[in-house]
């Protein structure tokens, strides 16, 4: 969910770190076992690990103090969003794969390092092209399945065109965490949305948005995705930026956010049983984000958090929700006490707890099965 980035920002993103890290184990070596499987990971910035350092873009996170608590890195930034791991990165792990899926613009994502996954996930991206454009470059959904394309030719050359079909319709896993940036940086953006509001009401938006998506998934299913989890939009509201930018109390949130991300989220549903109805041999797996990230904001004592509402890291406001983490950010002094680690995305501590749910959770937070028993399909 990247934003709308201001003020010292646009000192910080002079600085290029082309710092990723494609593996925990070290570089992805020559013995892969397609037993393992793949992650192909689509999204924005909630999954993004390292795309954006590779372009002349206002959406960056490769700067201190991100990725603090990276430890395949070794604290250095790496581009991704937050302190530690992404959920993408924790869902890798524990279904066994020994590499993180290597970011599709990084110099190392060829030959065998393709086969443990590749993550095409962009800050800034959405599901519409228009999606994004105030950070001037970004890879919104359709470039990414464009770029998937590009992988999956090198997977036939690698394993062959038949072993490469079952490689991907049987041991990947292909996950989109996608649509937050297309409210936040796109319809309810004031610089670039204005005409877009009067001519386009929100259902007129929201259908858009899911013909969109339909396309894309259904192009992945051509090129021989089965296996997919897609995530619907959280409580875009309740984030830290949204929170301080409209002058909030700390137990309130921003309504219409919250209303259009949950009006996407219903047609999200009912998409996604379509497809599984439609597509022979496909399995769309729903991870209700919303409800599973709103509890958690709502009883983040419960969960061992100190705040659900202010930012560890960032500047201005009363939750430190306005100017992105950074080298001059504060930062808090314990990072697992905070829900987000910045004004827009969630610490590793937040993303520790829904990745467990994604992975073993019931169907109250992933339907019609969870990420293992997809796993094991």
């Amino acid at each position: 969910m990247a934003v709308v980035k201001v003020g010292k920002l646009l000192a910080w993103v002079i600085s290029f770190v082309m710092m990723t890290s494609s593996s925990y184990f070290g570089d992805a070596a020559d013995d892969h076992n397609e037993a393992l499987g793949a992650s192909f990971v689509f999204g924005d910035s909630l999954v993004d690990a390292g795309n954006n350092n590779y372009l002349p873009t206002l959406s960056k996170a490769n700067m201190r103090p991100n990725g603090i608590d990276f430890k395949a890195s070794g604290g250095n930034p790496t581009g991704r969003y937050t302190n530690g791991r992404t959920i993408a990165d924790i869902v890798g792990e524990e279904l066994g794969q020994p590499h993180y899926a290597v970011p599709y613009l990084s110099p190392n994502s060829t030959g065998k390092a393709v086969l443990y996954g590749v993550n095409y996930g962009s800050g800034g991206g959405g599901v519409m092209n228009a999606t994004g454009r105030i950070f001037v470059n970004r890879l919104g959904m359709d470039v990414q399945v464009d770029y998937f394309n590009i992988t999956r030719k090198q997977i036939d050359k690698l394993l062959g065109a038949s072993k490469a079909r079952d490689f991907l319709m049987k041991e990947s896993i292909f996950s989109i965490t996608i649509g937050a940036n297309d409210f936040l940086n796109n319809y309810l953006l004031p610089v670039l949305s204005v005409g877009a509001r009067i001519t386009e009401s929100p259902d007129a938006f929201v259908d858009d948005m899911i013909n969109h998506l339909r396309d894309q998934l259904t192009r992945l299913y051509r090129l021989d995705a089965r296996k997919f989890v897609i995530g619907n939009v959280g409580p875009i509201g309740c984030i830290p930026y949204q929170k301080t930018i409209n002058q909030l109390n700390e137990n309130e949130c921003v309504e219409l956010a919250n209303k259009l991300a949950i009006q996407y989220n219903g047609r999200l549903k009912d998409l996604l049983a379509q497809l599984n109805e439609n597509l022979p041999g496909a399995t769309f797996v729903l991870a209700n984000v919303y409800d599973l990230v709103l509890e958690v904001i709502t009883n983040y004592d419960k969960y061992g958090f100190t705040t659900a509402s202010r930012a560890c890291c960032g500047n201005g406001g009363q939750f430190a929700g306005i100017i992105p983490c950074g080298p001059t950010s504060s930062m808090c002094q314990d990072r697992s006490k905070h829900v987000f680690w910045d004004p827009y995305h969630p610490s590793e501590a937040a993303n520790l707890i829904i990745a467990k749910q994604l992975l073993d959770g019931d169907r109250k937070y992933i339907s019609p099965m969870n990420l293992r028993r997809l796993r094991a399909l």
